[in-house]
């Protein structure tokens, strides 16, 4: 069984445990309150999950899932996501997390920052351009007309390729950015964000998006 460390559990954490569990995953979740706050959660998800702190599961993860708030990535326990690959589902939401000048005048992406922040670790954009709730409920089978497609991105490609399998499992097709330079194509408030939308109908909305906002 492979395992996912997911950091942080909140909306779009807790919908990844589900289908992740749904779909054959063990799942290690943590949260920044604590492993007793998670009981609830656990228990619906049953006997392949458990609750953790994030160092333990981001040790525990053959891969994570790190879905916390973008002016909280100082805090990621990197050592022990050193070697591994860290899919990342953030998004700038300067209201949240401050004006970080890099984001808006279009010289970095949240990824990017990521990856500055985890240095020996593989990041991929992932799961950040879709509703929440709709990572449990829009996925259909391979081949299924108009199946609906998410991006993703980074500078490694077997990071990539594990976001295809993964997004697949999930029952969507996958649109490759290339690398994480490019991930701002998928963010916060251009034509691919929570719209959804086929592979081809991904790639224009990709092609057209602007690079500041």
């Amino acid at each position: 069984m492979t395992t996912i460390g997911i950091i942080g559990a909140g909306h779009i954490g807790s919908q990844v445990a589900r289908k992740a569990v749904q779909v054959g995953y063990d799942v290690v979740i943590s949260n920044s309150r604590g492993p007793e706050t998670l009981t609830e959660l656990v228990a619906e998800l049953g006997p392949h999950a458990r609750a953790a702190t994030a160092a333990e599961a981001a040790a525990a993860g053959d891969f994570a899932v790190v879905t916390v708030p973008l002016k909280s990535i100082a805090d990621l326990p990197a050592r022990p996501l050193a070697g591994k690959i860290v899919i990342d589902t953030n998004n700038y939401y300067w209201e949240r997390d401050g004006r970080i000048p890099a984001l808006d005048n279009g010289e970095a992406t949240t990824s990017g920052l990521l990856q500055e922040q985890l240095p020996k670790s593989m990041v991929a954009k992932g799961f950040n351009h879709i509703m929440y709730s709709q990572i449990t409920t829009d996925g259909t089978p391979a081949g299924t007309e108009n199946r609906r497609a998410l991006a993703t991105a980074s500078d490694f490609p077997e990071a990539a390729e594990l976001v295809t399998t993964l997004y697949d499992a999930f029952g969507f097709d996958t649109v490759n950015i290339g690398p994480l330079s490019e991930s701002w194509r998928a963010e916060r408030d251009r034509p691919a964000y929570v719209a959804h939308q086929s592979a081809a109908e991904l790639r224009e909305n990709l092609a057209k998006a602007p690079r500041t906002i």
